[in-house]
């Protein structure tokens, strides 16, 4: 078999759609086939090398084939099994170190994917308020089913690709982050609202935070009108704290979200909060359902199990914290070398770049930002051995693994990196 990318991308477009199993992995002509995957970077088919700080969009927080947690799914796998359709020991397990991490979760349910977390949660949320519409801070990414595939845009709000049916956007309404004035009028006006969702951190969109007011008058307002808060961690959780961007912020969701960092790149993913909200999924009438065939499978549990114990019981995140903020560093003498105008949003752990004057406060700040230099700035990266995604969307992810990096190496290609994208006078 070949190992040339184009060749491989054009024998498998004769089997899949854009030669991909994930539209996120097409890259035309210059989309990377692996070889193999170790600690913090990865090799190509063609034989090149790779730093990467794109990880999977987020779920290696230790390193690809970290052998704690390899070694865990090998003897679940060996000595217990897969997928049985039953309970295990391991089940609760999981969820009292999640419980010990995260103090906002009092019950919880598994999934198997991010997507999956929040249309549990959503459920959950209409099932127990008894209400349909959902408040959605623009700029979020909520997973790729029909209702959350929809988003604010110039012309208004628009599907995020074909085959969306109009009617399911009609209970979901866009809010901008950090205009608290936004807020309080949506809950204020129309019919009463389920729940208000967000990423606190936004992972799609370069870390754009939510401030520490506008989180805590969230939180009040959801209470006054009877609204489940819920909070996506899917890409925070257990990497920009333990206990998530919910410790990092001081302030507690009604339902949460996680996968991603929690099984190190297993594919595993939960959802929970207050009991008495979780206790609706029940086979009382009216009651909410969830399950699925691979729900807490034991490779996904052990995984978790596995990444969880190291994470609250070693320095891992400490190690990681202290990898973005050299980073961090590293990248403003870079860019201050060349007056390029910039800014960082987000915890050390998922930092995002953005070149503009001041830190972006939501989505349409980001519009404003200059985000074609800072694509020509990851494509000159790209082409010296640094992987990243190619948009000023998406953080610089770090793992444990990273301690490794060659600084002095990094630096020095992100200078040439940065002086190529300028030349190319792409502002």
């Amino acid at each position: 078999m070949s190992t040339d990318p184009v060749q491989l991308l054009a024998e498998a477009t004769r089997h899949m759609p854009l030669g991909v199993l994930d539209s996120y992995r097409y890259w035309g002509d210059e989309s990377i086939f692996v070889r193999s995957l170790k600690g913090g970077g990865f090799t190509s088919t063609d034989g090149r090398s790779f730093v990467d700080y794109r990880l999977g969009y987020g779920p290696i927080i230790l390193g690809y084939r970290d052998p704690r947690v390899d070694a865990a799914v090998i003897d679940a796998i060996q000595n217990i099994g897969t997928v049985c359709g039953f309970s295990t020991p391991m089940d609760a397990e999981v969820v009292r170190r999640i419980k010990k991490m995260c103090p906002n979760i009092e019950k919880m349910r598994f999934a198997n994917s991010g997507t999956e977390a929040v249309m549990g949660a959503v459920r959950v949320a209409r099932g127990h308020t008894k209400r349909d519409r959902i408040l959605v801070v623009e700029g979020g990414f909520h997973g790729l089913y029909d209702e959350m595939m929809w988003r604010s845009d110039e012309d208004g709000v628009v599907p995020f690709g074909g085959g969306l049916p109009d009617s399911t956007r009609a209970n979901v309404q866009f809010i901008e982050l950090n205009d608290e004035d936004g807020l309080a009028q949506a809950l204020a006006s129309g019919p009463p609202v389920a729940a208000v969702l967000l990423e606190p951190i936004m992972g799609n969109s370069g870390s754009i935070s939510a401030t520490p007011d506008y989180i805590r008058t969230l939180r009040a307002a959801c209470t006054a009108h009877g609204a489940m808060l819920i909070m996506d961690e899917v890409k925070t959780g257990f990497r920009v704290a333990k206990g998530g961007a919910q410790e990092y912020y001081g302030v507690h969701a009604d339902l949460s979200t996680y996968a991603k960092a929690m099984g190190n790149g297993y594919p595993v993913a939960a959802f929970g909060g207050r009991a008495d909200v979780m206790d609706v999924i029940s086979f009382e009438p009216g009651g909410v359902t969830h399950g699925g065939t691979y729900t807490a499978n034991l490779i996904a549990l052990s995984a978790a199990r596995a990444t969880l114990q190291i994470l609250d019981e070693t320095n891992a995140l400490e190690t990681v914290y202290a990898v973005g903020r050299r980073h961090r560093e590293l990248l403003g003498r870079v860019f201050t070398h060349f007056s390029v105008q910039h800014t960082f949003a987000g915890p050390d752990s998922m930092f995002g770049v953005h070149f503009s004057e001041s830190v972006p406060l939501s989505w349409r700040d980001w519009k404003k930002t200059d985000a074609p230099l800072y694509t020509a700035f990851c494509k000159h990266l790209i082409q010296r051995g640094v992987m990243l995604e190619p948009d000023s969307r998406e953080p610089w992810f770090f793992c444990e693994a990273h301690q490794e990096v060659d600084l002095g190496w990094l630096e020095d290609v992100a200078m040439q990196s940065m002086a190529a994208a300028l030349d190319a006078h792409v502002r």
